[in-house]
């Protein structure tokens, strides 16, 4: 697709989009807010520039300016769709917009899908007899705002809300008109940000007028009842519509359940939470509306859909505002879905010049890599092991699992809740086998020294390594150990992840030292020692300073998507920006996989090699 730059003028900023890309959304992408009302619909006629050279001329033109205005080259942004290179200028705001840091410290505008907007509506008369529908149309357009009347519902409910008025307010959701109140109602309007992920779930409330977090609450998935990962699942899913109906029916349950507390938390009521938006991955959002998701798990990898829903909530079984409105951010493929799209909107992956790559750890590794230039996505199928599942002593990040490990003389072990430790999360198996590589009581391969050979050498650890079962094993505390099959399964998912990242590396033609910063999103990756990850060799060799927890970008992403339609914009653009990466067809993945299992040579990592040498020094 052809790429044409758009400067703005006289703000001297330049960005390069790809062709049918409109310069209202061609500013967001470079954080250059243009006027506007109506979401960059065409209704509000706010968000006008003046374009140098010649420009065609819209319908939404001639209803919107003045036929002066469109011969000195003003035109809706909203409206142009770019298709060569395009100066334009853009007017100052006439409001200072509000605006919020979120995601990875991005300022964002505050300009919620949902508004509450001030009505004067003309009476009927015996001459003019208008409807109800136009005459709160009329008055909504004259405020720029468009109305969709999707359902009879609109139709029953607007008489008895504006009989014998003049005036009201009309709530507004898109095009979409959640309700009518009286003027003296209260200002009140929230939205709620899931993130629906395959283990735990997370609500956020936010007041849509201060763009506040109000109530928060989490929980795990009860669909993990039918398998730990996504492939399981589906294969519930597949024995018949019962099933498929059990994991729709306990989807729903669940978020209703988080949502509740959630609302009750922030102390407000049902009735004034007007929108949802859900992220994901495609697995969760198929199943939550009980959509057979078994062309996911084969061959070509397609799902029913990966385009932005906006829907009703209450249609999916979601209790808010009775006519409340849910949003799904679009999926880039398959196994790169709307959290990742959430989580490349909180990072400003695909929008910034900085050359970076974003990790989600997970079950499922989801990567993307690139700049405002281009950037690559793709998704390596780990395996539970990072998240503590299948190993010996394995469980997930809870009270009493051990997350950080440190073997010196003696063993250091830091474990969640501070209590006596009971097994070993995701974490604490990287900081284990990193610790071990490091002792040099693991080889490049993944064996583990025999005690004989580690007493021979006079290692302090020795009498740690046991056997279990016939096979070698390190015991961290108790009866807590870490055998050599957990940690061929640790290898097996950092290979999937490590080979995820090289096909995007070499077909993006990027090494090691350009990257400027490695993201590890999620809940486990903002618990992963970066200085272990690349000991394992899960990410690349770069400076540890350039390695950042990214947090639940996912989250972060769904509440900026929540608070500004901007932003929403941005999300519903990207997988016109962001190309997809199939693994299983890159050339040589198996071969590349295969080599990805061993670890680093430790004289092969800058930081590492340099303590050593300062210790023989």
């Amino acid at each position: 697709m052809p790429l044409y730059d758009i400067t703005y003028e006289p703000h001297a900023k330049t960005t390069r989009v790809p062709e049918g890309t409109s310069l209202f959304s061609g500013a967001h992408w470079i954080g250059l807010p243009i006027e506007s009302s109506c979401g960059g619909r065409g209704t509000c006629g706010k968000c006008k520039v003046k374009i140098e050279g010649e420009a065609e001329v819209t319908d939404a033109d001639h209803r919107e300016l003045q036929q002066s205005e469109i011969d000195e080259g003003w035109r809706l942004s909203c409206k142009q769709l770019v298709s060569r290179d395009t100066v334009c200028f853009v007017p100052e705001l006439m409001r200072k917009p509000k605006a919020a840091t979120m995601g990875l410290h991005r300022m964002v505008v505050l300009e919620p899908n949902v508004v509450r907007v001030n009505l004067k509506l003309d009476e009927p008369t015996i001459e003019v007899p208008r409807d109800d529908m136009e005459r709160l149309r009329e008055a909504l357009h004259t405020e720029g705002y468009g109305l969709d009347p999707d359902d009879v519902e609109t139709l029953r409910m607007v008489p008895p809300r504006i009989a014998d008025r003049t005036e009201v307010v009309a709530i507004m959701c898109g095009e979409h008109l959640i309700d009518i109140e009286p003027t003296d109602a209260p200002d009140l309007a929230y939205g709620v940000a899931i993130d629906l992920g395959t283990t735990t779930v997370v609500a956020t409330v936010m007041d849509l007028g201060t763009g506040m977090a109000v109530g928060v609450a989490s929980g795990l998935n009860r669909q993990a009842q039918f398998g730990g990962d996504v492939i399981s699942r589906i294969a519930h899913s597949m024995k018949g519509a019962g099933e498929l109906e059990e994991l729709r029916s306990t989807g729903v349950a669940t978020v209703q359940t988080i949502l509740d507390e959630a609302i009750a938390e922030a102390g407000v009521d049902h009735d004034h939470v007007y929108e949802i938006v859900l992220v994901g991955n495609s697995t969760m959002l198929h199943l939550l509306m009980g959509i057979d998701a078994k062309q996911i798990a084969v061959s070509p990898f397609s799902p029913v859909w990966r385009e932005a829903l906006d829907l009703r909530a209450a249609d999916v079984g979601l209790r808010i505002h009775p006519r409340g409105r849910l949003a799904f951010l679009p999926a880039l493929g398959a196994y790169v879905g709307a959290d990742i799209v959430a989580g490349l909107v909180a990072t400003g992956i695909a929008r910034e010049p900085r050359c970076r790559l974003f990790i989600d750890v997970g079950t499922n590794g989801e990567i993307a890599l690139g700049t405002g230039e281009r950037t690559v996505a793709t998704a390596a199928p780990a395996g539970p092991a990072f998240e503590g599942a299948q190993l010996k002593c394995g469980m997930r990040a809870a009270d009493g699992a051990i997350e950080q490990v440190i073997l010196g003389e003696t063993i250091e072990l830091k474990v969640i809740g501070d209590i006596e430790p009971v097994g070993l999360c995701g974490s604490g198996l990287i900081d284990a086998v990193a610790q071990l590589r490091l002792a040099g009581l693991l080889n490049a391969g993944g064996r583990m020294l025999s005690r004989e050979a580690a007493e021979a050498a006079g290692h302090p650890l020795a009498d740690h390594i046991i056997n279990v079962e016939d096979a070698l094993a390190f015991r961290l505390h108790g009866d807590i150990y870490l055998s050599q099959r957990d940690i061929r399964e640790l290898q097996f998912a950092k290979a999937a992840v490590a080979t995820g990242i090289r096909s995007l590396m070499e077909e993006a033609d990027v090494k090691a030292e350009d990257l400027e910063e490695v993201l590890l999103a999620g809940s486990f990756g903002s618990y992963i020692n970066p200085e272990s990850a690349v000991i394992i060799g899960v990410v690349p060799s770069v400076n540890i300073d350039r390695i950042v927890a990214a947090g639940n970008a996912a989250g972060e992403g769904a509440k900026m998507t929540l608070l500004s339609f901007r932003e929403r914009q941005i999300a519903n653009e990207l997988p016109t920006r962001v190309e997809y990466l199939e693994l299983s067809a890159v050339p040589g993945f198996n071969d590349n996989f295969v080599t990805a299992t061993m670890f680093p040579e430790l004289e092969d990592i800058p930081f590492v090699a340099e303590r050593m040498k300062h210790r023989t020094g």
